[in-house]
Parts: C-alpha cells; sequence; structure tokens
C-alpha cells in the first residue's frame, strides 16, 4: 500500500512540475490538460484522479511552486535589536526582491483568467498570505527599531515598508518587462532606499 500511495504522490507531483514548466513557457493559457498530460506522459483523465479540474490543478500550482517571501520576513522578525536596521532591511529588501522576480513573470496571467484569480486571492487570505501582510511585518520592524532609538523617530513606518515593498515589485516588473536589468543594480538601488526611507538617527 505505501508503494501505491508514494507513486500516487509522485504522480501528483509530475503534474504539479509540469504545469509550472508549461507556464514558464507558454504562459498561463497554454497551461492545458491536453498539454500538462502530454508533458507528464499520461492520459487527460488520469489528472482527474489528483485534481477535480483545470481550476484546481492550477491553483495548487500556485500555492505549492511559486516562491514564499516569509523567509526573509521571519528573518526580519528576529533581527529586531541586533546588527545593523538598516542592514537587516536591506537584506530582507533582497529576499523580497528575488521573491518578486519570480513571482511577477508567473502570476501575470492570472488576470486574464478572473475565477482563477479570485480563487487564488481567497487561498491567499485562508493561509494569511499576501503583500499587505507582507508590508505589515515591515512596518512593525521599523515601528520596533524606531522604538529602539535605531531608525529615526521622524519616519512614517507605514510609507516606508509601502515603499519599500512596491519598489520591490516595480523593478521586478520592468526588468522582466523589458527582459532586461535596470540600472542601478538592485543592490545598490536598495541600499540607497533603505538609507533615505529609513536613516539612523
Amino acid at each position: 500500500m505505501a508503494k501505491k500511495r508514494s507513486r500516487k504522490t509522485n504522480r501528483r507531483s509530475e503534474i504539479l512540475m509540469a504545469a509550472q514548466k508549461l507556464m514558464v513557457s507558454k504562459g498561463l493559457t497554454g497551461v492545458t490538460t491536453r498539454e500538462i498530460s502530454k508533458e507528464v506522459g499520461c492520459s487527460e483523465g488520469a489528472l482527474y484522479v489528483h485534481f477535480k479540474g483545470r481550476l484546481d490543478l492550477l491553483l495548487a500550482m500556485l500555492e505549492e511552486n511559486l516562491p514564499d517571501m516569509l523567509g526573509p520576513l521571519q528573518t526580519l522578525r528576529e533581527s529586531i535589536g541586533r546588527g545593523s536596521a538598516q542592514q537587516n532591511l536591506m537584506q530582507a529588501l533582497c529576499g523580497i526582491f528575488r521573491f518578486h522576480q519570480g513571482v511577477v513573470p508567473r502570476s501575470a496571467g492570472l488576470f486574464a483568467e478572473p475565477e482563477l484569480l479570485a480563487a487564488y486571492r481567497n487561498s491567499l487570505r485562508r493561509q494569511g498570505k499576501g503583500p499587505h501582510l507582507s508590508m505589515k511585518v515591515l512596518e512593525e520592524y521599523i515601528r520596533s527599531e524606531q522604538q529602539l532609538g535605531r531608525i529615526a523617530s521622524h519616519v512614517d513606518a507605514k510609507v516606508a515598508a509601502s515603499l519599500m515593498m512596491s519598489s520591490s515589485f516595480f523593478r521586478a516588473f520592468v526588468d522582466s518587462f523589458f527582459g532586461k536589468t535596470m540600472q542601478p543594480a538592485w543592490s545598490e538601488f536598495a541600499k540607497q532606499l533603505v538609507a533615505t526611507i529609513a536613516p539612523k538617527p
């Protein structure tokens, strides 16, 4: 029985990996059950053993295969009062940018599929994820460091968090849209951004 369960689990993973590969190469509209079954080497009917339909399959792909920005944000939470506040923010921002680099090109097609977009939006709500919550972590970190006197008190933590998140997303979007890296390089841009919106007291 264990072998059967393992084989079933592996087939599900293969299906999701195939869907992910197709999304990168053909865009979300190219991720059809026919193309997925062809990529995996199984019948279309075999997909329905693991998923209710294309929407269920695509939602699982988005939930399980898109990168997560929780790592750099959790590290930031644990860095309050430690090291340099500005360096901590820059490291978190670089992690968020890596997340946006992975997410932007893969999720753009969501807007062409309103039903999937709504389902994914609801999924993020259920899981307690989303950009507004990530900005909340940045905001809380800045406030905590302000209380410790490590970030200037005149800084509006909410605005600073919003600027960091939106700058990261915009840079990732422009890089992906034009197929080349904007200048200055992200590491230098992030350093200057943090120094401007979260200066030392």
